[in-house]
């Protein structure tokens, strides 16, 4: 039996705004009406942690209440047939629960805490909320496990070895303006076709040859599928 091809699947904030979370970006550098310096730095976290604490209980509160939708289900329904593998921006677990298997997230996990002395230190949330008081094993307070503005994005290097191991490689809802992790593209080989699921007008062409596919991460998701499926 052949070996699968492998998927990349590179996903931004467009494909689960349609699940109705949104992005800073759409709302003039405000999330959620709150200004990014003040819920998503370490700057913060040291100047008002109740309030960076009660921003995320939110967010994860909202996540809990969306669904995945059509665009999350069809990168899920790939696995038949090519072997999927998933980067995503996103902090939510959609993609996870449409089905994925094979999900690294760039920029933290929403669903899970982490120590604030020990970055190795992390654990899955049984609850919605962090509260002040909640410790780690080593008896600092935990944080959410979030990738914030001016951190090191860990699992970098990661995404950019799948990146030039796949055969193809899609991205799904974003503008591939925000660095390091919009990068990623560059480190794919010039020999695996290259597929933009948005709606947006972007010049791309001086990063490398794609398709565009026009349309809103939903609204596209079976015109994707079906040019993938050209391509087993």
């Amino acid at each position: 039996m052949p070996r699968k091809k492998k998927l990349v699947v590179f996903t931004g904030a467009g494909i689960s705004a349609e699940s109705g979370i949104k992005t800073f970006r759409d709302s003039g550098g405000l999330w959620e009406e709150y200004q990014i310096e003040d819920v998503a730095t370490f700057d913060a976290w040291i100047k008002n942690q109740a309030l960076v604490l009660d921003f995320y209980n939110q967010r994860r509160r909202q996540v809990a209440d969306a669904k995945p939708n059509a665009a999350h289900m069809m990168v899920a329904e790939l696995q038949k047939d090519f072997d999927v593998q998933v980067i995503t921006q996103n902090v939510d677990n959609l993609h996870e629960r449409a089905g994925s298997k094979n999900v690294l997230h760039l920029h933290g996990e929403l669903m899970k805490a982490r120590s604030t002395v020990d970055s190795n230190l992390i654990y899955d949330l049984k609850t919605a909320d962090i509260h002040a008081g909640d410790l780690c094993e080593k008896g600092s307070q935990l944080r959410p496990h979030i990738v914030w503005f001016g951190e090191l994005v860990p699992e970098m290097e990661t995404a950019n070895e799948m990146a030039k191991q796949s055969d193809l490689f899609v991205v799904i809802g974003t503008s591939l303006n925000v660095y390091p992790a919009a990068g990623v593209i560059n480190f794919v080989s010039s020999y695996a076709p290259t597929w933009l699921l948005d709606p947006g007008d972007f010049n791309l062409d001086y990063i490398r040859e794609l398709k565009h596919i026009k349309k809103t991460a939903v609204n596209g998701a079976a015109d994707l599928r079906k040019e993938l499926l050209k391509n087993i």
